[in-house]
């Protein structure tokens, strides 16, 4: 494994999130306008098809993902050249389309209350083009049907206002379709690399349908194409959130945050994320965001603080609603993980439990909490054992007796061979890291000796430490932050050694 020094080197190039299916599908869309990173963006999809032909991650299986992934890319294939030149995989994908929107489809359905980042707005869309160039949508009624009402509450939130970049649906903005260009602040939504947020995806509609070969679009899809190997990831640049989670996961461990030595070695890092910290607003994913969110100033909060930084805890209570707090303003539901962030910041300022700040957001923990099981899902991460062992570690001394009961549930879930897994099937890396992180927390914090259960974990972690990682992190579809993952897992090895001291 890496070591944080590592790292951190490659956090601060924000390049560690993977590519995904449906934003290089988008890309692949080029042709007209870029053929060479077309046709780059074609091969890594044809590539990475699926084996019964539909697109998207092949673990954890995630409706939404998959339906979403496979539209995506059916419509690239299908457009222009690419239909003749790539008739077996266009085959294997119209039976794979029709199996997923067919009654008769084997497996877990849409939920829309788990559905990925932006699908009710997006799906939609994709289906009126899929119609268009003649692919056929098993029972398109009934799935428009579940995503019309969630759509009109979304678009009900901007109050009347146009998509741009200061506004979340702007991450989404493929949503307005080849005629919806009206939603649109054309002249307002990019960001100062060529990109409409970060995103790939919108980036490649904006160069394809907002301003048709718009040279910085294309120049930012360019740069992300070319060095790599032709996919393109579910969002870049990202290096604010991969340095503030690297170092949240280092935090974890035992180490000597008042050691000149140790400060110095992460000085540039904290820096980077101070220089760009706003008062009053905190960060977002990179530097040169014009969007703050809650849940990156949450985990930049604690982090800053905790290696001798002062940052201000108005950035994070700026969201504060009343039940909970946002992870974006105009957001239609809230983030359970993003509340334990913020519980994490609050800890870190110095909030007691008995503050009504603190008091609310345990509140709201309490209520999200998986029904018959003592866990918690959030929507931007697909495991469990994230928000449950993220929360062990924020709400200790606010509710004990909450963190001992996630603990039982993450005790009675560990696998024989140690390890951890929420879905049928595999167990993780990443999900036994931040198992291990609760355990090692727990053990610090109440005394209960769980070093048995840690160094099982450790064995079994040490083995299957290293790459593929499962794309487990939401976004448009799933995604694997590579990076924070490496980082997690190195924080639970160093903890497993800690706990056999």
């Amino acid at each position: 494994m890496e070591t944080f020094r590592t790292l951190l080197a490659k956090a601060a190039l924000g390049n560690g999130i993977s590519s995904t299916a449906y934003d290089t599908a988008w890309v692949a869309k080029l042709v007209q306008l870029d053929d060479e990173l077309s046709d780059l963006a074609l091969n890594w999809l044809c590539e990475r098809q699926l084996p019964d032909g539909s697109w998207g991650a092949e673990f954890p299986f995630c409706y939404e993902d998959r339906l979403l992934s496979t539209l995506a890319a059916m419509i690239s294939l299908t457009s222009n050249k690419h239909r003749r030149r790539r008739a077996a995989q266009v085959e294997k994908g119209l039976l794979a389309l029709k199996n997923l929107t067919s009654g008769a489809f084997e497996g877990p359905q849409l939920d829309i209350k788990d559905a990925t980042v932006g699908f009710e707005l997006i799906a939609p869309t994709l289906m009126a083009e899929a119609a268009r160039l003649g692919l056929a949508i098993c029972h398109e009624e009934s799935i428009l049907g579940e995503l019309v009402g969630v759509r009109e509450q979304k678009l009900r939130k901007l109050g009347g206002s146009k998509i741009n970049k200061h506004i979340t649906a702007a991450f989404s903005v493929e949503l307005a379709g080849q005629d919806g260009v009206g939603m649109l602040d054309v002249d307002n939504l990019q960001e100062t690399n060529g990109s409409v947020k970060y995103s790939p995806s919108a980036s490649a509609y904006f160069a394809l349908h907002v301003k048709p070969g718009d040279k910085r679009a294309l120049a930012y899809i360019s740069s992300i194409i070319q060095a790599g190997d032709g996919g393109a990831p579910a969002f870049y640049q990202a290096e604010i959130f991969e340095i503030v989670w690297s170092l949240w996961n280092l935090s974890r461990t035992d180490i000597d945050l008042s050691d000149p030595e140790i400060v110095r070695t992460y000085l540039p890092y904290l820096d980077h994320v101070e220089q760009h910290w706003v008062r009053g607003r905190g960060v977002g994913w990179t530097g040169n965001s014009t969007l703050e969110d809650c849940d990156t100033t949450s985990v930049a909060y604690d982090v800053l603080s905790k290696f001798g930084r002062s940052p201000d805890i108005g950035a994070v209570l700026q969201f504060e609603d009343a039940d909970w707090f946002r992870t974006y303003f105009h957001e239609v539901g809230p983030s359970i993980s993003t509340n334990v962030h913020v519980l994490g910041a609050l800890k870190q300022a110095g909030y007691d439990k008995c503050h009504p700040r603190v008091r609310k957001v345990l509140e709201f923990i309490r209520s999200s909490k998986e029904p018959g099981r003592f866990c918690w899902r959030d929507k931007w991460h697909r495991s469990a054992y994230y928000t449950t062992a993220h929360l062990i570690c924020a709400a200790s001394n606010y509710d004990d007796a909450l963190c001992s009961d996630a603990i039982g549930w993450i005790l009675n879930t560990q696998r024989p061979d140690g390890s951890w897994g929420f879905f049928d099937g595999q167990a993780t890396a990443e999900e036994t890291a931040y198992c291990i992180q609760a355990l090692a927390h727990w053990q610090r914090h109440s005394g209960t000796s769980l070093s048995a259960q840690i160094s099982r974990a450790g064995g079994w972690l040490s083995q299957h430490c290293e790459p593929p990682y499962a794309p487990l992190w939401i976004a448009k579809t799933l995604y694997c932050s590579a990076t924070v993952v490496k980082a997690a897992i190195l924080s639970a090895l160093r903890l497993v050694d800690e706990s056999n001291q």
